[in-house]
């Protein structure tokens, strides 16, 4: 599975497949306008693989959908509720704002990292802090959204734990989002679970505005 696009100031692209043998990812990934300028990146994890996994990734992401103007810890509340009776899922949201803003928010094991180029190899810029915890079963008590200051030509980066985690320094940041998502994906991705991973750069208000 392959997705690309621009929203506000971001190029976005996504790169996904299901475990091998298994016919539908419990892997998901969501991008929304949220008005103003911003836009909602997500990434659902499914807990395990299948049928199951994908149903309580569908039902979060159908939350979000219809919620994406509500703050962050507002939408994992929300994703909690929706998936009380099925597996669960890891998720991560992201709001890249308008004003060179992005605030995250990630319970469970989704990763999400901001990168730069760097001098000779990418420089990670943040990482979001991953909160222990499943949505639809176990929720921390205390969400607290980060939030950090961007560039343009920062890259967000969110994979889930299908992905090998230690990719950053080998990534060509020169290249277009589909370019470093399809990269990720079939250099990093294992064979022992579905792997997704979405690649986002921030281009700048100048750009976004052409």
């Amino acid at each position: 599975m392959h997705e690309d696009g621009s929203a506000g100031t971001v190029e976005w692209a996504v790169a996904g497949r299901a475990l091998p043998g298994q016919p539908v990812s419990g892997d998901r990934s969501v991008v929304l306008d949220a008005g103003d300028g911003s836009v909602l990146f997500a990434v659902l994890d499914g807990l395990g693989h299948g049928a199951a996994a994908a149903d309580a990734a569908d039902r979060a992401a159908k939350i979000l959908a219809d919620n994406r103007n509500e703050p962050l810890d507002v939408l994992m509340v929300l994703c909690h509720r929706a998936m009380a009776d099925t597996r669960g899922a890891a998720v991560s949201l992201v709001l890249f704002g308008g004003d060179d803003r992005l605030e995250w928010l990630s319970v469970g094991n989704v990763d999400s990292r901001v990168v730069a180029i760097g001098p000779g190899k990418p420089e990670l810029r943040a990482s979001a802090l991953l909160t222990g915890g499943i949505v639809g079963y176990r929720l921390p008590p205390n969400l607290q959204t980060q939030t950090l200051l961007i560039r343009p030509g920062d890259i967000l980066l969110m994979s889930t734990d299908g992905i090998v985690s230690n990719f950053v320094d080998t990534l060509d940041l020169a290249k277009p989002a589909t370019d470093i998502a399809a990269d990720i994906l079939s250099r990093h991705g294992k064979d022992t679970d579905d792997a997704l991973v979405l690649a986002a750069r921030h281009r700048g208000r100048a750009a976004g505005a052409r």
